[in-house]
């Protein structure tokens, strides 16, 4: 526990220097003017697609941003040396990043709509939401030496980050929307808002945490292959 908080600690103190906290403060700030025009019943509605939309850049971006910085450092080949695990160098960043961005999605909604929604549903919605697009983003990136070889590959992946809300919005109303990851966790945060029913809240539960340990264990598989023994990392 001792050094993930150190690792912890770091990863705040990069996240920082970096501008991360400030981007964040600058996009709550511009949601909660934008949002302030509308009626808070339409709003409502709209709350999943704006949280996994924010959440995509805080988890994804935020996670990709911070393994290129460390590799441009030469810092996160550094740790592979000392006592951190590497679940425990990955599970620092998830979890600082996951503070920021939960803290930044109530400020939002607190101030926009205020306190009447489902607390429960929402954190784990969005602490799930923050961990498997994190994990996924550090899947995705390990593999890059630069940012410009990286952003081609990631638009393709937020369009597909993006499918559950077909479902959400009766566009596609189909079973196969199911079997996407994502799918089990905008369920969870629509259950903040409006009633679901609960079979799909037992899924949401359910298939949330199974694709979670799934996810885990690719990105130590990744964080072994492509960082470690840099197998395969495609540099500029």
């Amino acid at each position: 526990m001792m050094r993930l908080l150190s690792a912890a600690r770091w990863d705040v103190r990069l996240q920082f220097r970096n501008g991360f906290y400030y981007v964040s403060l600058f996009t709550a700030v511009i949601f909660v003017v934008l949002l302030k025009q509308f009626d808070i019943t339409a709003v409502s509605y709209w709350w999943p697609a704006i949280i996994t939309i924010n959440l995509t850049v805080n988890s994804f971006y935020f996670m990709a941003g911070l393994i290129l910085l460390e590799k441009g450092e030469g810092t996160l080949e550094a740790q592979i040396v000392t006592p951190l695990r590497p679940w425990e160098i990955l599970g620092s960043k998830v979890l600082t990043l996951g503070l920021l961005s939960l803290f930044e999605t109530l400020i939002i909604i607190v101030i926009v709509q205020g306190v009447n929604f489902n607390w429960v549903f929402l954190v784990m919605g969005v602490v799930l939401y923050i961990a498997m697009l994190s994990l996924y983003g550090f899947i995705i990136v390990a593999r890059y030496e630069s940012i410009n070889e990286f952003l081609l590959p990631s638009a393709l992946w937020t369009m597909g980050f993006s499918l559950p809300l077909l479902y959400y919005f009766d566009i596609w109303r189909s079973w196969v929307m199911f079997l996407h990851p994502l799918q089990a966790v905008v369920i969870l945060i629509q259950a903040a808002f409006r009633s679901v029913p609960v079979w799909q809240i037992v899924y949401g539960i359910v298939y949330a945490i199974l694709w979670m340990v799934i996810i885990m264990w690719l990105s130590l598989r990744a964080f072994h292959r492509f960082v470690v023994t840099k197998e395969g990392v495609r540099r500029t």
